[in-house]
């Protein structure tokens, strides 16, 4: 019986027949989110990013699925605790598109110190009106979660002699540029000397909401965040809070707790805050880069050899040492 191979990703032709050659002994199964829930039953391996609600209980319990192959760096939309407890591999799109979200944050980063949002308004109505700016250059940043996406941002965010600090699970390998490196535990201590903090750590059990009042009440008055992980692992409410008061001083977002973003939300209107639409990982070749990555683990699925990107399930993303960003070759 033919192993089947379901996928639920915005494939075309190509894309399935590179698949189906990685794997030529299963049936390649283009699910698209409309049916994935359903076919999802008859996946023994799984590639891509279910964006509907997805009956992961009954899947587990059924026991056909084995392997899971994200096309997301995120995985809430599938590591739930009974995909966690049981031996279905998972890996994921970790790291893969990193330039794409080191240049998403350098677009928003820039866009509030350079004024942009207040600018946009004035050209609906034709204001020419001078307004102050901020600069980049000799900032203080943290990052949260040195992982692919944050380890990308480095050498750029460097070049405007800023001043690096992070947290990461795994405080090793620091880069040269960042002056230090520390334990997640250490959080506060990275805010309070922060003038830019950036989100790059996973959404889990551990992080959901941990950005909130207190990280926002340590950093410096008139400080920026800049979201381009996941919505949940801020206290949206505590933000707007922060973002009102004036502690912070504005925060760029391409990830929200709700998405879409509610219209009633207070985010909209502030003239302090630039939101994009979660688009930090997209890219014009997204599709063949994942494609590719899901290729190479199918192959080395079915040899038994190391995957990129396997994910630890209980601390919901892959250890440095299998990160496909550190690997030229794959």
């Amino acid at each position: 019986m033919k192993s089947n191979v379901v996928v639920c990703y915005p494939v075309l032709p190509k894309h399935l027949a590179e698949l189906q050659k990685a794997m030529p002994e299963a049936k390649i199964i283009d699910a698209g989110q409309e049916n994935i829930a359903e076919k999802m039953f008859e996946a023994d391996i799984f590639v891509g990013h279910a964006k509907v609600p997805v009956d992961w209980d009954a899947v587990t319990k059924a026991g056909r699925l084995r392997f899971i192959q994200s096309s997301a760096a995120g995985l809430d939309h599938c590591l739930v605790p009974s995909v966690i407890a049981s031996d279905i591999t998972v890996c994921s799109a970790s790291g893969l598109f990193a330039n794409q979200v080191a240049e998403q944050t350098l677009a928003l980063l820039l866009g509030l110190l350079r004024g942009l949002p207040i600018f946009f308004r004035q050209m609906q109505t034709k204001d020419f009106t001078r307004r102050p700016t901020g600069d980049l250059h000799g900032k203080r940043i943290g990052i949260v979660g040195l992982g692919g996406n944050g380890r990308r941002m480095v050498p750029l965010l460097s070049g405007f002699k800023t001043e690096i600090c992070a947290t990461d699970f795994f405080p090793i390998q620091k880069p040269v540029e960042v002056a230090q490196l520390w334990e997640p535990q250490r959080l506060i201590e990275l805010a309070s000397r922060s003038d830019i903090l950036i989100l790059t750590l996973p959404l889990n059990s551990d992080t959901r909401r941990s950005i909130g009042a207190e990280v926002f009440d340590a950093m410096p008055n008139g400080s920026l965040l800049i979201n381009v992980a996941r919505g949940g692992v801020v206290n949206e409410p505590e933000l707007i809070d922060a973002l009102q008061s004036g502690q912070l001083g504005g925060a760029g977002l391409d990830v929200t707790a709700t998405e879409p973003l509610p219209a009633d939300s207070p985010l909209w209107s502030m003239d302090n805050v630039l939101i994009t639409p979660h688009v930090g990982a997209q890219a014009a070749y997204r599709v063949d880069d994942t494609t590719r990555l899901a290729c190479r683990n199918l192959r080395a699925y079915r040899k038994g050899q190391m995957l990129l990107n396997r994910v630890d399930k209980t601390l919901g993303f892959p250890a440095p040492d299998v990160q496909a960003i550190l690997h030229k070759d794959w």
